[in-house]
């Protein structure tokens, strides 16, 4: 099976950056389409921040356009967010997801979830 493994979370202060990272591993999957990071505030629903492709095209939610930016390294199967400028708005659990193929079939794949707190 798949395994999404995230760093990079902690405690920042308003304006803030945090780099996130997320590697997929295993011996399952032949390649990854879209890979993103999605997030879930508490009471809120989890929303998309950021996507990008295999091909590197990026897309991003309107609220951290600007400020995030989503990289990945197809060689190391990994994907990344620099979070930059950050806010007390952005605090959240941010998870890993990825769109993964065995050859055979698509599946999504998250991540265990990590805390990025901000501080005001």
């Amino acid at each position: 099976q798949v395994q999404l493994l995230e760093s990079g979370g902690g405690l920042v202060q308003a304006g803030g950056s945090l780099r996130l990272s997320c590697a997929a591993s295993g011996s399952s999957f032949t390649s990854i389409n879209v890979m993103g990071w999605y997030r879930q505030a508490p009471g809120k629903q989890r929303e998309l921040v950021a996507v990008i492709t295999s091909s590197m095209r990026p897309n991003y939610a309107d609220s951290v356009k600007g400020r995030f930016t989503i990289s990945r390294d197809n060689a190391k199967n990994t994907v990344y967010l620099q979070m930059n400028s950050l806010k007390a708005e952005d605090t959240a659990v941010y998870y890993c997801n990825a769109q993964i193929s065995n050859g055979i079939e698509w599946r999504d794949y998250w991540g265990q979830g990590t805390q990025v707190t901000v501080s005001s």
